[in-house]
């Protein structure tokens, strides 16, 4: 049975939020979800997970350093996350503080270890962005992305 895992980093509590809902949402979805922060997660850990999500602060424009350094590590078995659903999340300070550049990043990580990552035609595009703690509409996008990650995934993984 295909299982995803929602990783964040969170500092003050507004990405782990977006990373619980998004975990419910999947698994509400019949996609079994873990919810776990980066500290919790060793690189081969992901190895086990047919839809990997990232969550992470925006700091500078960028995914916060350990969750950098999740992705640095699995160069060791570059290839393996091959085909793998991918997508990511972001929150910050400001409105043009950075979020789009934050997910990006990530789904670029993402886009070379060969994962397969879904856009949004609708809402938050590359992934939920929140400014500050997550509102209703932020929560909303939050569930969308999960059921659509689910949705996905079941599809694709047989």
């Amino acid at each position: 049975m295909a299982k995803g895992i929602v990783v964040y980093y969170s500092r003050t509590g507004n990405t782990k939020e977006m990373a619980q809902i998004i975990a419910k949402a999947m698994s509400d979805a019949d996609l079994p979800t873990e919810c776990k922060s980066v500290s919790d997660v060793k690189a081969d850990d992901l190895l086990g997970y047919d839809a990997i999500v990232v969550g992470s602060p925006t700091y500078y424009g960028h995914m916060a350093g350990p969750l950098k350094e999740l992705f640095d590590e699995t160069v060791a078995f570059h290839g393996k996350l091959d085909g793998k659903i991918g997508a990511a999340f972001s929150s910050a300070a400001n409105i043009g503080g950075g979020n789009e550049t934050t997910i990006m990043g990530i789904i670029e990580a993402m886009l070379i270890a060969g994962c397969i990552v879904q856009g949004d035609p609708k809402g938050d595009h590359y992934g939920p962005v929140s400014i500050g703690k997550p509102d209703d509409r932020v929560r909303q996008q939050c569930q969308r992305r999960g059921r659509r990650i689910a949705e996905l995934t079941k599809k694709l993984v047989a």
